[in-house]
């Protein structure tokens, strides 16, 4: 199961950098998965710190973080 989350996580992260942004509902629909493990694997980009949220009347879209972490820095 941790192997599917990671390679949904994976997906997530490439649909967001085409399409910039989603709801859950959306990549759930998009991705053929289901929302429990879309919901794992944003949490698992988010503990990662790959992740904006922003909260609408629509719902939470999610977007990748403009900026990510500097590994050579840590």
């Amino acid at each position: 199961m941790l192997e599917n989350i990671g390679s949904v996580a994976g997906a997530i992260w490439h649909y967001l950098e085409i399409n910039n942004e989603a709801s859950v509902t959306k990549l759930t629909r998009e991705l053929g998965e289901t929302e429990r493990t879309v919901l794992m694997a944003i949490g698992w980009l988010a503990r990662e710190g790959k992740l904006d949220f922003e909260k609408r009347k629509q719902g939470t879209y999610i977007t990748l973080k403009t900026q990510q972490p500097d590994a050579a820095a840590a």
